[in-house]
């Protein structure tokens, strides 16, 4: 369990645990993201990280494998050719910003550290030599809920929590402080639309673990049969998601529209965790 106040230094950000809601920018360095928004040129990946952090990112979450249904997993050396150069790109212009490596991967997770990466988010959870990896390069990690196929015996969110509480033990376990443990539900990983929105009812529950959340619903799926917009146009949808994930209390929200995520939390806060911003005037 994690105590009030906890905090995660990132480089040169706190991240205090119950504060805010933290905003995480996707950065894809993909040739096939199902956003649309994968570029695989580093210069282009640093580009984009920049104008994600002006536009209020707290971490930036570098990927380099797709996880679009039906993707097609990449070796781990085209991966880390394409993760290694763009955090460095993107460290060369952004020294301080916190870089998250979007892996479940070791080997990646510890190429990513050497080239400037503070933090792992893996969406198979936490594997034993992830953990062994992060333990031993001091790195905070996000394990998610995944699986192959839909069917769960029992309810989806006991199988989640389990899961989840599984991975959270394994990884104190490992020597890895409990407010270093972000767990993350796994939106539209190994789920129906239904599943996914049983999981977004109850966030709390997740919350109730004990240990910091994350959620990562951004332009998913299940907004867009609920909207009937295409990937780019799924904004508002996105928003109304980060902002139960607020009500919940969930510590990130890991988006592709910065703005749009910052504004939905600033008023979510304020009104949840009675936030205000530094220049605020009654």
């Amino acid at each position: 369990m994690v105590r009030a106040g906890a905090s995660v230094r990132l480089r040169g950000t706190q991240l205090q645990w119950g504060a805010r809601t933290y905003v995480v920018a996707i950065v894809n360095v993909t040739p096939d993201s199902f956003s649309g928004d994968g570029v695989t040129d580093p210069e282009k990946a640093a580009q984009r990280a920049v104008a994600q952090w002006d536009a209020g990112a707290d971490v930036l979450d570098v990927g380099g494998e797709s996880t679009r249904p039906g993707h097609e997993p990449v070796e781990t050396a085209v991966e880390i050719g394409r993760i290694v150069p763009a955090i460095r790109a993107l460290r060369s212009r952004l020294p301080s910003a916190p870089v998250s490596i979007d892996t479940y991967k070791p080997a990646v997770a510890r190429a990513a550290h050497e080239a400037g990466a503070d933090l792992v988010n893996s969406v198979w959870g936490a594997s034993d030599d992830l953990l062994e990896v992060a333990s031993e390069l001091k790195m905070p990690i996000v394990a998610m809920h995944n699986q192959i196929g839909t069917s769960y015996d029992g309810s989806v969110i006991d199988a989640v929590l389990r899961y989840l509480d599984d991975c959270a033990t394994r990884a104190v376990a490992r020597g890895i402080p409990a407010h270093a443990v972000i767990l993350d539900p796994g939106i539209g990983f190994g789920k129906t639309a239904d599943q996914n929105i049983a999981l977004l009812r109850e966030l709390d529950r997740v919350v109730g673990l004990g240990f910091p959340t994350m959620i990562g619903t951004s332009r998913k799926s299940t907004i867009g049969k609920l909207t009937g917009r295409e990937p780019a146009q799924r904004v508002y949808g996105t928003a109304a998601t980060t902002a139960l994930a607020v009500r919940a209390g969930v510590a990130m929200v890991r988006v592709h529209d910065v703005a749009a995520a910052r504004d939905a939390v600033a008023v979510a806060d304020a009104i949840v965790r009675d936030w205000r911003p530094l220049q605020w005037t009654p």
